[in-house]
This record gives C-alpha cells, structure tokens and sequence, in this order.
C-alpha cells in the first residue's frame, strides 16, 4: 500500500500465504532478536481469571477493541517459576503418552479453522487451574515450541497461549492419556518502510505507531504499537488499524488505514512528500555560517513548525512555502523558501 499526505492510498500490498514464504523461519529469526523481541507478548501472560472457560472452548484475550486498549499487564503474575517448581527439560513425549501416572498434552495452533498451523513465534504457558493461598495462579510450565508435547501430571489447568498481540486462553483437564488441544489465532503480519519519490527513508529517521481502528473513528486513542521500526514485522490481530508515520521530527506526518488478514504478511509503504533542508545564516552569500544562531521556521500563516539552535541546523519538512527566521547577537534576518518534494537543499539566509 502507498499513501501519500493528500490522503490517496495507493496500494503495493504483498499478500503471501505464510507457509509459501516460509514465514515459519522468518518469525523463528524475528524471535531471536532482542530489539525486536517488544512485537511478540514476552510480557508475562495475564493472571487466568478464577472463572475459566469449559474446556475445549477458546477465549480470545486480543486487545479489547476500545480506544487505546492494548493487553494489561499482569497483576502479581510470577514472571518466573518459583524456587519450588523448577522446571525439567521438556522433551517430546511419545504418541501413546507418558509415563505410568502421566499424561501428555499435545499443543498446536492454526491461524483460522482452515488455515495453515503456525509454526513460529508461539509461546504457550500452562497454569494451574485453581489459585494457591496467596490467590496467585503459579505458572506451571513455559513452552516456544510451535507444536510442543507436554508431560503433566493427570488434572486440571489452563492453557495460555500468545502470538504477538493475538492470545488466547482455554481450560483443560488431563487424564492418563494424551490431550490433543488446537488453538485459532487469527494474527497477520505487517512490515512497514517510507519512501520519498522512489528513495527509501533510512531506518533512523522514520518511525510509526499503530493504532486499533480507522484514523477517520471519532475519539482520541493511545497506539497499541507505539514505536515501530522500519522493515521490523509486527504480528496483529485481524483487523483494521492506521499508522502515524513520522519522518524527521517536524511536520512530515501521514496517516495511512490498513487491514490486517489472519495468516499473511503485508509489506506496507508510506509515501512522504517532504525533503531534508539546511539552514545557514551568513554575513554574504557563500559565506561561512554563523554559530549561537536561533532558529525558527513558520508557515505563510504564521504558524511555527521548528525551533532550534545551531550553525548548521538540518531538518525534514513537507513540500510547501515557509519563512525562515534566524536570530543573532540581537538582530533578527529572514528569508522566505520553497520545499520542493524529494529535492533535498540548503537555504542560505544573508545577515544584513
């Protein structure tokens, strides 16, 4: 999808069936990394309610689809198991199922009824289905396996499971005998860059935010993905949400509605109409620019779109008319200027 600041979405959608990407190592890779580990629910999951589901029924624990809403944290969830309950290595039980006294509880997840089985970026947590003195759930067990076989003990729990933003919880009781539990987790992809005319932004000077819902809904909303990277991907509920792109810190912003679809990954482009100006305040033309000078940079209106200090300042704004305004040693210059899109320049301002 392209869109530009006059509002007109222009779509460059890749719409690729995850498995026929082999999305499942992509997402594995994605994992790994740490600074991209924020996208994924490595929170510590909410504490299961004292009142959990039949067994066998899925709740979706999304972010409500309220203003602003995004997944609480926990309330005195253990962020890790107690010294009491350590846990052993978890390996692969057989088909038949456990140990004498044992049973297996046999996890997967799929991204809709029919859609393919999700094969990285899972986290599965299995709790106790009743609170201890204290009125905490433990946590039991934690699992990234994609298809992980538990051994448990034969019993009540409940199963909690998070890919990105998508979760879902379900209760289970477990008999000496293997429990084949599959978990729909309607979650999608986006990964995001900005361009200017046919030149992509470098990653350190653009941002985004996600936000639930269109940005033409009525009401004022925090994002549920505040700062995203350019190129890193971030997994979504189904749905529609709008991206703030920010290039620079001026006055380069656009919006831009998006739908995510469960089990594909969009690769989306914003379009910016912009371009890097310097500003220099000079005793003659072609001079050598002044240090210690004040800065400020206005609409024809009046309006004031940067403040800053500096010899050299460099700043991204829109494409359009603007009055530049430099302050020095009490005197006061100006020079008016035009922003052409995509043409990066310096505006030179004459101290007399």
């Amino acid at each position: 999808m392209r869109t530009g600041g006059d509002g007109i979405f222009r779509w460059r959608r890749a719409e690729h069936a995850w498995p026929t990407l082999a999305l499942g190592a992509l997402l594995l890779a994605f994992v790994a990394s740490p600074a991209n580990a924020q996208f994924f629910s490595d929170r510590p999951p909410p504490i299961p309610p004292a009142s959990v589901p039949d067994p066998g029924a899925a709740v979706s624990l999304a972010p409500p689809s309220g203003p602003g809403a995004a997944i609480p944290p926990p309330v005195g969830a253990p962020s890790s198991l107690p010294p009491a309950l350590t846990q052993p290595s978890i390996a692969s039980a057989p088909p038949g199922g456990g140990a004498p006294g044992q049973a297996v509880l046999a996890l997967s997840a799929r991204y809709g009824k029919d859609m393919p089985a999700i094969n990285g970026g899972l986290v599965w947590r299995i709790f106790a289905d009743h609170p201890d003195e204290t009125g905490t759930f433990k946590m039991i067990r934690e699992d990234r396996n994609p298809a992980p076989n538990i051994v448990l003990p034969p019993g009540g729990y409940v199963v909690h499971v998070t890919l990105g933003l998508v979760s879902a919880v379900r209760a289970v009781t477990l008999k000496a005998e293997t429990d084949h539990e599959l978990f729909l987790l309607p979650a999608g992809g986006l990964r995001i860059e900005g361009r200017v005319g046919t030149s992509k932004i470098p990653q350190n000077q653009i941002s985004f935010a996600i936000y639930k819902g269109s940005q033409f809904e009525g009401g004022d909303r925090a994002p549920l993905v505040p700062s995203v990277a350019a190129g890193d991907l971030v997994l979504l509920p189904e749905g529609i949400y709008y991206i703030i792109s920010n290039y620079g810190d001026a006055n380069s912003v656009v919006r831009s509605d998006i739908r995510v679809q469960a089990g594909k990954l969009d690769d989306v482009v914003v379009t910016h109409r912009a371009a890097v100006i310097t500003l220099k305040l000079v005793s003659g033309e072609g001079g050598e620019a002044l240090a210690n000078t004040a800065w400020s940079v206005i609409t024809p209106g009046g309006d004031v779109i940067k403040e800053t200090i500096g010899a050299f300042p460099r700043m991204v704004l829109s494409e359009g008319e603007y009055r530049a305004i430099a302050k020095n040693e009490g005197k006061v210059y100006e020079r008016p200027f035009n922003v052409v899109n995509g043409v990066d320049g310096e505006v030179e301002v004459v101290a007399r």
